[in-house]
């Protein structure tokens, strides 16, 4: 088991996020973290990954207590791309690049450096290579971070809400390649999102979240309409399109509405 999340809970100063929270992700495995805001799915995220120290509980990476574990030995083995990526004073190259620091010694090698060219084609950012980091798009720097976090070759990867500042193409790119990322390399990847279909699409596991506890955690094929409005607050049916389900509210909008042009 590449993560075992063990009875994690976390409180800020203010409130308890997150209460006797457990799951386990394998190799081969993408898990998608959901529930509505304010579930507690990026605090969860960060204590994956020892940003924030739990109150309670335990998170092993491959057996090993993340808490008992140094910034570089982290950085070997867990892969982090927030929502938003700080902007540096940066080219996209030197900053893909960064990713291979917690690998190197004294200079980036060969080997380094064709890792990040591989990262670059992959996420079709190689016409940006030279370009700042202060003159790409939101879309554009959230490609940067998932490259980035590729090249550092983690056991886990963690991703809060990948494709929130993408468009549909490549929304689908990019998970399209951390799902062939996955089944490749036998690694594991964690996924905060908010879209249902998308994440049931792609996800082999969900967690559903409510009120920081977990309130359903399996296979996303499990996941049935009374789970997600007990979690979301919203009556739902569910579909299937191409073997694949489609969650779609009942309550849609008033038919007697006047449409605006």
């Amino acid at each position: 088991m590449i993560l075992s999340v063990d009875g994690v809970s976390f409180a800020y100063p203010s409130n308890e996020v997150l209460h006797d929270v457990r799951c386990e992700v394998a190799a081969g495995e993408l898990m998608a973290i959901l529930g509505p805001n304010g579930a507690g799915k990026t605090t969860l995220l960060k204590c994956i990954d020892a940003i924030l120290r739990p109150q309670g509980g335990a998170v092993r990476v491959e057996g090993r207590d993340v808490l008992r574990l140094s910034a570089g030995e982290i950085a070997r083995q867990v892969g982090y791309v927030a929502q938003r990526t700080e902007v540096a004073l940066s080219t996209v190259y030197d900053a893909v690049l960064l990713g291979r620091r917690p690998h190197i010694r004294w200079d980036a090698g060969e080997d380094d450096l064709r890792m990040v060219d591989a990262a670059l084609r992959r996420l079709d950012l190689q016409p940006l290579a030279l370009r700042p980091l202060d003159q790409l798009s939101g879309g554009e720097l959230q490609k940067v971070a998932v490259a980035r976090a590729l090249v550092q070759e983690p056991r886990l990867l963690l991703l809060d809400e990948p494709t929130s500042w993408l468009d549909l193409r490549n929304q689908v790119a990019i998970l399209d390649l951390i799902r062939r990322v996955v089944d490749e390399h036998e690694i594991a990847a964690v996924m905060t999102m908010h879209d249902l279909n998308t994440a049931l699409s792609y996800a082999d596991t969900v967690l559903l979240l409510k009120e920081g506890r977990v309130h359903a955690h399996g296979p996303g094929r499990a996941v049935d309409a009374a789970t997600i409005e007990a979690v979301y607050g919203l009556p739902v049916v569910i579909h299937r399109v191409d073997g694949r389900p489609v969650v779609v509210p009942r309550e849609g909008p008033s038919r007697g509405r006047p449409h605006r042009h």
